[in-house]
């Protein structure tokens, strides 16, 4: 009994020291749920006005304010005043990012929805390959696949997207077609140099070794 006692005092006294530290990282939490609240729309819809890119990046543009306001009291310790200017750095450098997904109804808003986004092309891949790895498929038709699986969840109907895509001038789709191209490379390389390292070294070896040096 006395040494439940003893840990019972302990636990205590060690709360009794967190005390201060735990008030501080509530108030900071606070700060995160109403950046949530703001990104969300939640705000906005209280207050009963639409949830757009403009709208939202407006409220969040005055949110930050505010916030940056709060680095000028000085009842705040100092690591609530590390915390929230790392915060507000942070919020500044994904602000372009973030205010994005408002006025298009089919674009993840967040990790969640993109994951299961993804998920979905990986499960048409497997369902047209039989095969378990999405590797070599999205190797060979690289962003493509996002945009189809972009388009059957705006439309449900093939024959519209294809109808769509014929409307595409041509010079536009050759452009768009030689961009694709070019990244889909550049990422086949970064997958031979993660994956296929050696095998890819000693192509380039192979390659330069049957070159003819130029004479000066």
């Amino acid at each position: 009994m006395r040494a439940k006692l003893d840990r019972l005092q302990a636990l205590i006294t060690r709360r009794e020291r967190w005390r201060g530290d735990l008030t501080q990282i509530r108030q900071m939490h606070t700060w995160v749920r109403q950046a949530e609240d703001v990104l969300s729309g939640e705000t906005l819809r209280a207050q009963g006005l639409a949830v757009t890119n403009a709208t939202v990046g407006h409220a969040f543009d005055d949110w930050c304010t505010k916030l940056r306001q709060q680095l000028a009291d000085v009842s705040l310790s100092d690591m609530e005043r590390y915390g929230l200017q790392h915060f507000l750095d942070v919020t500044a450098n994904m602000r372009p990012h973030l205010i994005q997904c408002y006025d298009l109804t089919s674009l993840p808003r967040t990790n969640n929805d993109m994951e299961g986004f993804i998920r979905a092309i990986k499960t048409r891949c497997r369902r047209l390959t039989g095969r378990q790895s999405w590797n070599p498929y999205l190797l060979r038709y690289g962003r493509r696949v996002a945009y189809y699986e972009a388009s059957l969840r705006l439309t449900n109907d093939p024959c519209t997207i294809e109808a769509a895509v014929r409307q595409v001038p041509a010079t536009h789709w050759r452009k768009a077609r030689r961009e694709q191209c070019a990244r889909q490379v550049e990422q086949l390389k970064q997958y031979r140099v993660r994956c296929r390292r050696q095998q890819f070294l000693q192509a380039l070896e192979t390659r330069w070794s049957g070159t003819i040096p130029r004479t000066p």
